[in-house]
């Protein structure tokens, strides 16, 4: 199989899971055979312009002919059987789309996030979550709170973006197959407008596990991965351990982010320093290496989270998973087998959630055996490809099956560019 990759690449000073993902795919299917071509641009390309760089950026966001006429080029000289986007923002835009239309090549997106209907990207609003774009079918409230950057004139392209291609069809007429990372996804993003029978669920998976370590061999700790912001619950879980006291067991904490300063202020003030540590950014190797000798991961999320590939590493390395009860973490965390859920925001219910499967350390190592045997179920490269090619393969056959005239008339009434 032909396969042409789309990717707009995250800048290069900050981690970016999309940018991952991508990677790690392409990697999947060049391992399988595939023939792979590949267009990409990065957002380092108009970051280090300034801003004469923002303003192409925010003229690209909804609408960048010049892309769109570089991949059609690709598609009419090497007629891939499939096109594949990741992501498309800034500088792409979901036009190129529009490029493969009357070509033959099947169209598919990867929806690692919540962008073609939400303009914060993330559903959540003053650190709460919020769908109201969704559910009112407008870019009205995007507009008015300034979702984007917390920004009204930031928020304009992305609000431009949302509306242009509602108002085009995009989503209906131009892309054959969806790529979700969880059923809570697919069902907010069909309540958006997309077909949903056209949505596939498809999570991330992790190409090369180290080996678990015996449950004996760990040290007795909680673990924390992720970024140091509001939305991501740290203080809550700060806060969980404050009331847990002396009692508590180690907590590590790493990554960084906006917050990290308030959570040392709080962890110093609470007089826990001996029982939570400040990891930091550290490399992934690293990473994996602490988690794999932790027994309990936690995830106190406030926000709807697209696929946490942390949640994924902790089942690889038999970790168990205590997440909040909210948005597609129950999805992923089964209760009682491989995690346990919680009320998100209430510390109060972290504890008793946490301190619960701490004081039971059997039941524990029973869930840390049930979370590798669901990573082996799910998670693996070869679980991976398997749904990805079928995806694929749906996609080409709903591009044969749709009608030629459509697509003609279509063409007539929406030029390319």
């Amino acid at each position: 199989m032909k396969i042409l990759l789309v990717h707009n690449f995250y800048g290069s000073s900050a981690p970016s899971g999309e940018n991952t993902a991508y990677l790690a795919e392409r990697e999947l299917l060049k391992g399988h055979g595939h023939e792979i071509l590949e267009f990409t641009r990065h957002s380092d390309e108009i970051r280090e312009r300034g801003l004469s760089g923002t303003l192409r950026g925010a003229f690209s966001t909804p609408w960048n002919p010049f892309c769109v006429r570089d991949i059609r080029r690709i598609i009419e000289r090497e007629r891939p059987d499939v096109m594949h986007a990741h992501n498309t923002f800034p500088i792409l835009s979901p036009a190129v789309f529009r490029a493969a239309r009357g070509l033959g090549t099947a169209t598919v997106l990867t929806l690692h996030n919540y962008r073609i209907f939400c303009a914060a990207g993330i559903p959540m609003r003053n650190s709460i979550p919020c769908i109201e774009c969704i559910e009112k079918d407008s870019v009205a409230p995007a507009m008015k709170y300034g979702c984007y950057r917390n920004s009204r004139l930031a928020t304009i392209p992305m609000a431009a973006m949302i509306s242009l291609h509602k108002r085009l069809g995009t989503w209906k007429r131009d892309v054959d197959a969806f790529i979700a990372l969880t059923e809570f996804q697919k069902n907010k993003m069909a309540a958006g407008g997309l077909p949903e029978e056209r949505i596939y669920i498809k999570p991330h998976f992790y190409p090369d596990p180290p080996a678990p370590i015996p449950w004996e061999d760990r040290e007795p700790k909680i673990i924390f991965v992720g970024r140091l912001g509001w939305e991501k619950g740290v203080h809550v879980l700060v806060n969980a351990w404050r009331r847990w006291g002396r009692s508590a067991p180690a907590l590590e904490i790493i990554g960084d982010g906006p917050q990290r300063a308030e959570l040392e202020k709080m962890v110093d003030k609470a007089d826990l320093n001996r029982k939570i540590h400040f990891c930091g950014q550290i490399p992934f190797s690293q990473t994996q290496e602490k988690m794999a000798r932790a027994r309990l991961l936690v995830l106190p999320s406030l926000w709807f989270e697209g696929f946490p590939m942390v949640i994924r590493e902790a089942f690889a390395l038999s970790v168990p998973v205590a997440g909040s009860r909210i948005g597609s973490l129950p999805g992923i965390i089964a209760e009682k087998k491989t995690g346990r859920l919680f009320s998100p925001g209430d510390p109060a219910d972290l504890l008793q959630v946490v301190k619960g499967l701490w004081e039971k350390p059997q039941n524990l190592d029973e869930m840390a055996k049930a979370a590798r045997d669901e990573f082996d179920k799910k998670y693996t490269p070869n679980k991976n490809y398997e749904q990805l090619v079928s995806i694929y393969h749906k996609a080409i056959t709903a591009k044969k099956t749709a009608i030629p005239l459509i697509a003609i008339i279509l063409q007539h009434n929406f030029p390319m560019i």
